[in-house]
Order: structure tokens, then C-alpha cells, then sequence
């Protein structure tokens, strides 16, 4: 798969065609529409109807075996549904959507000349980010070219690329520019929609800006939205268009919303007690990694600065929306790849985001909503393995 991004302007980038025999071709995109899915013999992606490069690329990422919701949002998503899916944080809800984007354009025969077929909305730069380089190593043996668009970069760069693109990973307000402002940008062939974390791009922080994409969009697409905390707003929901949705909730019956394996706790401490607590609390756990949620960027860079002074014993790192893109991205790689390290982050840095081995999520302040507190304890105890979360509350 070819990528289309910014740092390609100081690499060579070479391009290889395939020979397809287009019969072959043809036997293949039939048999895959025709067969029947039984999810109950569902143990590995072999089982079911996948292409080969999307099968190949899936398992040299080291994806064998489907998770809860990947089956159950295959088994319809496949067969050209509208998916609403649920499910609980580190479940493998990105699988979810973009095995289905590289299938319907497989089966569409979709090249480059083709122009957009597949929109991926995020409402987080990072997440996108992260979106874009899981769809580099599930997607590396088709021959569809992908773009990542989000606010902080280049648009000059990304204006004069856009007609090359076939799935588009972007913010909501980026996305709007384009469509406002780069005559090359045409969704008008459009066949799959995608809304990751869903919820966050339909409230009212997105609102006009989602109103606005929509109407750009054609009504005839196959829709999916995927998130921890799922919306059922009826008026969300009519004016995207879906058609017939299938709601797919693999943990809807679960005793609670948060990973199984998360211990959860909290403190009570007074306000003037809360700098002293968490520096302790951070000396005592210097060999883990740790993620700290803040209200502000500004609370995000005072404490920063406080504990660095202080010479904490593992690696500090500050995640918040004011930084410059690309030292974003600096950061988010760092503490990705540190073994033991804590990242102060505000709520960017709670939707979606898959950091390796994160051993404790600490959120300094009571949450706005349960939602909130559901996404940020999230980052911490995904695929199964365990973690701890903290919250701080005044008395």
C-alpha cells in the first residue's frame, strides 16, 4: 500500500506495479462475495472470507486470531451493513473498520484513478496517527494508496496529493478544509464511511463541523462507527444516513463498562495535598508506566515544569493540544516505545490511543462524565492484560 505523507518529501519513494490476471482477479472477488459466514466456527482471520493481501498483511502483523467484536462486526460489515459498534477499550475495534474498508475496495477493484473511496474519521490527531501507521501493516500488500490529514501539518503539501488518494484518515476540522478549499478533493465516489470513536465526533464540540462533511458526502455508502461508549441518539444517528444499522455490542451485558482485568482505586486528599501526593506516588512507582490526566494544557504544562525541577526518577513527558504537531508525534512515540516513563496528558490522550504496557492510569481531577472516566481508565489493562487506575477526588 502506498502512503501518502508528509516526511515522503525527503525519501525516494518507490512504486511497484503488479500484473494482475484479471481472471484469477475475478474468481477470487466472486467466491469471497458468495461465501457463507459461520461465526461460530470463526477461531482465526483464515476463517473468514478475506482477500489474500488483507489475510497476508494481517498475519505478518502478528493479527491471528479475531477478537469478540471483530467477529461480530465481520460476520455483517462483510455483507455491506451499517455498524453501530460497541465495546469495551482495547477490544481491537481498529481491525474492526479497516478490514472492511480494504475489502469493499478490493471487491470494488478500486485504483488510484478511482479517487477517495473510503473516509476514516478520528477526533484526535494521535488517534488518527496511530490509525494510519495500523494501516500501513494490514494494508501493505494491496495496491490502494492512504493519506493521513490532520490539523498542525503542511496543507499546501497535502492539497497537491489529494486526487492520488484512496482511504483518508483525518480530523473533522482538517477534513472541512479540504472539502472547503482544495479543488483536487472529491468525495463524490465515496463507498465506505468510518467514525472512530464516534460518540466524541457526533457531540457538540464537532457538531457543525460533522453537519457540514455529511452534507458533502453521497448518501450511497456503507457506514461504520465504532466506540467504547456508543451513541443511540436517534438524531446522530438519522442524520448520517444509516441504512438499517446493525448494533453490535459484545459487552453489553457485562457487569462493568471498564477492562476486566483494570483494578480500580481512589483517593481523597485536599487540593493543597495534591502535588505532594503525586510526586510521591510517582517516586514509589518508578519502574512502571504511567499516564496522568489533567484538566488543562495549562495544569498539563505548570506540573510538568514543577516535577521536572524536582528531577523525577524516570522519564516526564507533557501531551497536550497546543504543541506543535510534530513534537506531538515526538512524544507520543516516546512514551509508546519507554519501557518506564509517565506522560502527563489532557483528554487527547484518552480516546483510542494504544500504548504498549501502560501499568497505571492516574486522573488528578474527577472525570466530567462516566464516559470520560471509561476512555481515560481505558488506556491501561487492554487485550486482556491487567493495569491499575487511580482517581484523586477533594474531599
Amino acid at each position: 500500500m502506498k502512503m501518502v505523507n508528509k516526511d515522503a518529501r525527503n525519501k525516494k519513494v518507490k512504486v511497484f506495479q503488479k500484473k494482475k490476471n484479471t481472471d484469477s482477479f475475478d474468481e477470487i472477488i466472486k467466491t469471497l462475495e458468495n461465501v457463507e459466514i459461520d461465526i461460530s466456527k470463526i477461531e482465526s482471520f483464515k476463517d473468514l472470507p478475506l482477500s489474500p493481501s488483507t489475510l497476508k498483511g494481517l498475519l505478518e502483523s502478528g493479527y491471528e486470531k479475531p477478537t469478540e467484536i471483530q467477529k461480530e462486526s465481520l460476520v455483517l460489515s462483510l455483507k455491506g451493513s451499517d455498524i453501530l459498534g460497541a465495546a469495551k477499550t482495547g477490544s481491537g475495534k481498529t481491525l474492526a473498520f479497516l478490514i472492511p474498508v480494504l475489502e469493499v475496495l478490493f471487491k470494488k477493484k478500486w485504483t488510484r484513478y478511482d479517487g477517495v473511496g473510503a473516509l476514516i474519521i478520528t477526533p484526535t490527531r494521535e488517534l488518527a496517527y496511530q490509525i494510519f501507521e495500523t494501516l500501513r501493516k494490514v494494508g501493505f500488500y494491496h495496491d490502494f494508496s492512504a493519506g493521513l490529514i490532520i490539523g498542525g501539518k503542511d496543507l499546501h503539501f497535502e492539497k497537491h496529493r489529494m486526487d492520488r488518494v484512496n482511504i483518508v484518515i483525518c480530523t473533522p476540522g482538517r477534513l472541512l478544509q479540504h472539502m472547503d478549499e482544495n479543488p483536487l478533493f472529491d468525495c463524490v465516489n465515496m463507498q465506505v464511511l468510518v467514525l472512530d470513536e464516534a460518540d466524541r465526533c457526533l457531540d457538540l464540540g464537532f457538531e457543525k463541523t460533522m453537519n457540514s462533511i455529511i452534507e458533502n458526502l453521497p448518501t450511497q455508502r456503507q457506514t461504520l462507527l465504532f466506540s467504547a461508549t456508543q451513541t443511540k441518539s436517534v438524531k446522530d444517528l438519522a442524520r448520517l444516513s444509516l441504512k438499517n444499522p446493525k448494533y453490535v455490542s459484545v459487552h453489553e451485558h457485562s457487569e462493568y463498562s471498564t477492562p476486566e482485568g483494570l483494578s480500580q482505586n481512589f483517593v481523597v486528599c485536599e487540593l493543597h495535598e495534591k502535588m505532594a501526593m503525586l510526586w510521591s506516588f510517582l517516586k514509589n512507582h518508578s519502574k512502571h508506566k504511567i499516564l496522568v490526566f489533567l484538566s488543562s494544557c495549562k495544569q498539563v504544562k505548570y506540573i510538568h515544569e514543577i516535577l521536572m525541577k524536582l528531577r523525577p526518577p524516570t522519564a516526564l513527558l507533557a501531551l497536550y493540544g497546543t504543541l506543535h504537531q510534530e513534537r506531538r508525534m515526538n512524544i507520543y512515540n516516546s512514551f509508546a516505545n519507554k519501557q518506564h516513563a509517565v506522560l502527563l496528558a489532557t483528554d487527547i490522550a484518552a480516546r483510542g490511543l494504544d500504548f504498549p504496557e501502560v501499568n497505571w492510569v492516574v486522573q488528578m481531577d474527577c472525570p466530567e462524565d462516566a464516559n470520560t472516566y471509561i476512555h481515560r481508565a481505558g488506556r491501561t489493562a487492554r487485550y486482556h492484560k491487567g493495569g491499575e487506575s487511580l482517581l484523586v477526588l477533594l474531599p
